[in-house]
């Protein structure tokens, strides 16, 4: 057993031997019944929170209205929550009435089947009330009750129903599908910040591509990322993509992808093409001009209305707006290939172009290319010392101006295309290309 077990285990038995009933509640059960290991122990007990409070040394009210206290176990916080129901709720998230309640009627409130399932660690008892067990049998993701009101009571639960299913590879039941479909508009409704929650969780999870198939197949996908749903229909060459449109290029990167190394580079995936929609043009045949630049834009835009931070904003729209420029590795200048070898992110963007490949024409030459340009060349030549400096300007007699960058550039440039080597033939080459004279 893990401490972490051990612990929470802890939390049931004080509760169990002061005369409550405790047990282990929600994804915890679910992933020990289908042997995963969780990651935290929520606990249901008949305990009032005051009751609870007084039991452990170290406890936080964290949600008082609805029963819930953090205990503190040795380093590992656990959420304790009194059996409660719900009623009325009026803004589709909060329950307008919270009562206590017992172990059945506390069920009955929850989300979804397979998160339902009660387990008392001590007596090794499980409490099913809902079919949980059989839903984790057929592997379905099934609304406890009535559907369409579990979801009337929290709007988000829609978009948790896809990230279940597809983190567990599990499918929706059907009523619990039209339900989605039927109430998809009103997640629009649930704030931005909570939608980039889950969407980064979905996205950021073991199967990202069965993530965008189920919300576009639930309907939430137009409402919560319309960019994408706009990808739909949207045709490409068939020479450089034999996939199809826009959208099945996009899916077809994210199978590619499998476990995402970061939900930010999966989101990176998912919208390196967003700007083909909008730049979409056909005469002799059909292209996407600057489509990685408008991309980049409405990428950090999205970025922004999901309440990412500057620096997730930040690498997803530098990952969407250089995606393109291995199309013209082989023709770059050497300096401008060892600048593009040396970008902060270029393992990230070597790594989308090839999904961006793997999900078209299937041509790898340019990662091919670049993989051999980084055994070749050392870090020294992509990234030298610098031999030549502002001060070094101002020492022969410039005045600080603008203009330095672009003296500078054309040094450093110099030096990684292998012309000049030292401080002395930095100066010759300033001097003669930029000379005081004119200054």
């Amino acid at each position: 057993m893990n401490d972490l077990k051990q612990q929470a285990v802890r939390v049931v038995e004080v509760l169990k031997r002061h005369g409550h009933e405790a047990y282990f509640a929600g994804g915890c059960v679910r992933d020990m019944l289908m042997g995963r290991t969780p990651y935290d122990y929520d606990i249901a007990t008949s305990a009032r929170p005051q009751q609870v409070a007084q039991l452990f040394r170290k406890t936080a009210h964290v949600g008082a209205a609805f029963g819930v206290v953090l205990v503190q176990e040795n380093s590992h916080q656990f959420e304790v929550a009194t059996f409660r129901t719900e009623r009325g709720y009026s803004d589709g998230r909060h329950p307008d009435v919270v009562e206590f309640s017992d172990a059945q009627g506390d069920v009955s409130r929850r989300d979804f089947t397979i998160n339902a399932i009660l387990y008392d660690p001590i007596e090794d008892r499980k409490l099913d009330y809902v079919g949980g067990e059989a839903d984790i049998a057929a592997r379905l993701v099934r609304a406890v009750g009535d559907p369409l009101r579990r979801f009337g009571e929290d709007y988000l639960r829609m978009l948790r129903a896809v990230r279940i299913a597809a983190m567990l590879d599990f499918g929706i039941e059907g009523d619990t599908l039209a339900a989605i479909r039927k109430s998809a508009h009103l997640i629009e409704k649930v704030s931005n910040e909570r939608i980039g929650i889950e969407l980064m969780r979905i996205f950021g999870g073991a199967d990202p591509a069965e993530g965008l198939r189920l919300l576009s197949g639930t309907g939430l996908l137009a409402h919560v990322l319309p960019e994408v749903e706009a990808m739909k229909g949207v045709e490409q060459p068939e020479n450089y993509h034999p996939e199809g449109d826009v959208f099945q290029h996009t899916l077809l990167a994210l199978e590619h992808l499998k476990q995402p190394k970061s939900p930010e580079f999966a989101l990176a995936v998912l919208l390196h093409d967003v700007g083909k929609p909008p730049a979409f043009t056909e005469d002799d045949r059909i292209r996407f001009p600057s489509h990685e630049k408008e991309g980049a834009e409405i990428a950090a835009a999205i970025a922004r209305r999901l309440r990412l931070s500057n620096e997730q904003k930040n690498y997803i729209r530098h990952l969407v707006k250089d995606h393109m420029k291995f199309m013209m590795v082989r023709q770059m200048k050497e300096s401008t290939l060892k600048r593009f070898l040396r970008d902060p992110y270029f393992r990230d963007l070597l790594e989308l172009h090839r999904l961006d490949c793997l999900a078209s024409n299937g041509v790898l030459d340019a990662w091919e290319y670049c993989r051999q340009k980084q055994e070749e060349l050392a870090p020294e030549e992509i990234a030298p010392p610098p031999i030549f400096t502002g001060h070094d300007l101002i020492e022969m007699g410039y005045e600080p101006s603008p203009a330095f960058k672009e003296m500078l550039d054309r040094v450093e440039n110099a030096q990684l295309e292998g012309e000049i080597s030292t401080n002395e033939e930095a100066r010759e080459l300033v001097l003669r290309e930029f000379p005081l004279t004119q200054r």
